[in-house]
């Protein structure tokens, strides 16, 4: 990696991933100064939920990534031994292993409220520029951007739950890995 490459994070559980993933991705990447953004999908959910396995949960990363032009890619760096999955550690770890990278750490206005229960928040802000884009229907003052789409994981899965693929809202390559791995139900019908 050249020098002082400017990298913003996108962590999440990509369980499966959407396209309001790209479109906060592509909105950093257009309006913020960064070189790439990385889409970091968590190795375990903090709270123990369910999830496709971590390398699915990449193969569908990686073919959302694929539709762009070099500028979004997927770190495992989340499977790191010793990472338990908290931003701040994994933040250190990345400092500690580029460090002529800047650091920025993509959050949704929605988790403004979680911040205070985040170890070591403080640290993060130090590593880090934090990014808070405004996620519809959570209104904040140091939000940027406009609201952004009204999708989730746990929508889609909703969808998939019920029989309807959701084409609409998770990137075409992204959908096809899931449907050829009979993930989240896909396939199986019939």
């Amino acid at each position: 990696m050249r020098p002082d490459v400017q990298v913003a994070l996108l962590g999440g559980s990509f369980n499966p991933p959407h396209v309001g993933h790209l479109m906060a991705a592509t909105y950093v990447h257009a309006t913020q100064g960064v070189d790439e953004v990385w889409l970091m999908p968590s190795w375990q959910h903090p709270f123990g939920k369910q999830m496709e396995s971590f390398e699915h949960r990449v193969a569908m990363c990686e073919a959302m990534c694929a539709e762009t032009s070099g500028w979004l890619k997927t770190t495992l760096i989340e499977r790191e031994p010793g990472l338990t999955g908290r931003t701040v550690d994994t933040l250190s770890l990345l400092v500690e292993r580029y460090p002529d990278t800047r650091w920025s750490l993509i959050i949704g206005s929605d988790i403004l409220k979680d911040l205070p229960h985040w170890k070591d928040f403080h640290r993060i802000r130090e590593m880090s520029r934090v990014v808070v884009l405004y996620r519809a229907g959570y209104p904040a003052p140091e939000t940027v951007g406009p609201p952004l789409a009204e999708v989730s994981s746990t929508l889609v899965r909703d969808m998939l739950a019920r029989g309807v693929e959701p084409a609409e809202l998770v990137p075409a390559g992204s959908l096809a890995h899931a449907r050829a791995h009979g993930l989240y139900g896909l396939g199986v019908r019939g």
